[in-house]
């Protein structure tokens, strides 16, 4: 594998979905544990108002390009990344994979109601799938310790967090060692759309980048604003990236020309 890349001061795996997959099968088949972190465009600008944000991905063994636009960027800052590599497609092949090898699952995260549907389908789409546990994702911080300790009781080897940033990087960098999964991959929203609550943007509009606007769509009072405000944001520190002077040649690169 090449080298990290570094954009805005994060470091991302220059990873293809194939070889990301084939990372996380080797961590279970090994009995390491990788903790799985993605970045689109807000969570790159959240990272720099939240520190302990920027600090729980930067502590991810992986950190991928989650969004299309933190691709385009890397292109644009000659720091070029092979692909997206998105959060629930992603998920969908880790399920695929453990139904396959018989790897036991768990599930952490969206409201109850949310979590007994997702089952319900996942259970119709992988049927041969080994389900160690679940539980909703509302509890408070003082109950993390608990939930991790029931997590490694179940003997669960990959863990799925569908919870929003920061709450599931946070657990991650706090209690994903205590939780004994060898793979921990937060997958946000992903909960909601295998429970068919919301729905995905279309292949076309993903390719176009333009997913981000079709969630706000379907829920513009809620994240209209946020996208908008944090895109405008995300376009501005590219620019800034672009335009900053590149910095001086060291003296032993000027002697040896």
């Amino acid at each position: 594998m090449t080298g990290r890349r570094t954009l805005f001061g994060v470091e991302l795996d220059p990873l293809t979905m194939d070889e990301t997959v084939a990372r996380c099968l080797a961590a279970v088949r090994d009995g390491q544990q990788l903790e799985i972190g993605v970045v689109n465009a807000a969570k790159l600008v959240n990272m720099r108002r939240d520190e302990r944000l920027a600090a729980a991905v930067a502590g991810c063994d992986l950190v991928l390009a989650d969004g299309q636009a933190v691709v385009w960027a890397a292109r644009v800052l000659r720091a070029p990344l092979p692909e997206r590599v998105a959060g629930i497609d992603l998920f969908l092949r880790l399920l695929a994979e453990a139904e396959t090898s018989g790897i036991p699952v768990y599930f952490l995260g969206a409201k109850e109601e949310v979590l007994d549907r997702m089952l319900l389908r996942v259970a119709d789409r992988f049927p041969g799938l080994k389900v160690a546990g679940s539980r909703n994702g509302y509890f408070d911080d003082s109950e993390q310790e608990e939930i991790a300790d029931s997590i490694a009781l179940s003997g669960a080897q990959m863990l799925f967090l569908g919870m929003t940033s920061p709450k599931k990087e946070i657990f991650t960098a706090a209690h994903g060692a205590r939780t004994g999964a060898r793979v921990v991959h937060g997958v946000g929203g992903s909960f909601d759309i295998l429970a068919g609550v919301t729905k995905r943007a279309p292949e076309s509009w993903q390719r176009l980048g333009m997913e981000w606007l079709y969630r706000a769509l379907q829920e513009p009072r809620r994240l209209g604003r946020r996208y908008l405000t944090t895109n405008a944001s995300f376009l501005v520190m590219t620019a800034r990236e672009l335009l900053r002077p590149a910095p001086p040649a060291t003296a032993s690169a000027n002697r040896s020309r």
